[in-house]
């Protein structure tokens, strides 16, 4: 079986890398054994594959900004637009979610509303009803999210799949098999938390309590159920 190739754009804060990478969480989450998945970790320099071979590809967070255009996220968004368009399946996560959107023409900036962190509500649209990765999921489900840029504008001929009070464009699909995800459905609760607890002092600067949020965090079965189903669909 063709393994899934996950392209990292960052690494955890420092206090979360003791549960390995972003890679390492996206892997688990979604079920893959250790030689279902290549990591390559396009951040630092690592050339960008072959689209052969591959059943799909998974883009990670980042702790950089879309909106930064560094040369290695450029050459990143050249690769992930030439696979969209040959037909290979992409989902991106919050970072990947945005390079995805500026490499499809859409527009990326800082999100009106500020921050967003901890687990939030997100609402499926009506086209999500019959969407091979939400089909089925609750009308309003948890997820967890730490962004503080967005989508502000999908690209031409996406279908927004799913928004909140916060942003419009938690979900999306370009295509028949290209999806992003504002989102982190690789999030378990010890990951939200932690990365609340690391974000405590930038929190209070903004006149938000942290302690308040990690009292919201929940498990959020749904949203990695779109990780697991995005596998299932690029391995068919």
């Amino acid at each position: 079986m063709q393994p899934v190739l996950i392209l990292s754009t960052g690494h955890p804060t420092e206090a979360m890398r003791r549960h390995g990478s972003f890679a390492h969480w996206i892997r688990v989450a979604a079920g893959l054994d250790r030689d279902a998945a290549i990591v390559i970790d396009v951040e630092h320099g690592e050339p960008l594959p072959e689209r052969a071979g591959f059943a799909g590809a998974v883009v990670t967070g980042s702790a950089a900004m879309v909106t930064e255009r560094l040369d290695w996220s450029e050459r990143c968004a050249d690769w992930l637009r030439e696979a969209g368009q040959a037909g290979l399946p992409l989902l991106g996560i919050c970072y990947g979610h945005q390079l995805l959107a500026h490499a499809f023409g859409g527009e990326v900036g800082y999100n009106p509303n500020g921050r967003e962190m901890g687990t939030v509500g997100i609402d499926l649209t009506a086209a999500a009803v019959d969407d091979p990765l939400f089909a089925g999921l609750p009308a309003r489900m948890p997820a967890q999210a730490t962004h503080m840029q967005s989508v502000l504008r999908p690209p031409p001929d996406a279908v927004v799949l799913a928004g909140n009070g916060h942003d419009a464009c938690h979900a999306m699909r370009w295509g028949r098999s290209a999806w992003g995800v504002q989102f982190h459905p690789e999030f378990s609760t010890v990951h939200m938390s932690g990365y609340i607890h690391a974000r405590a002092d930038a929190l209070a600067k903004e006149g938000r309590d942290a302690r308040t949020l990690l009292a919201g965090v929940t498990a959020a079965p749904d949203a990695r159920r779109v990780l697991r189903r995005f596998v299932r669909h690029a391995r068919r």
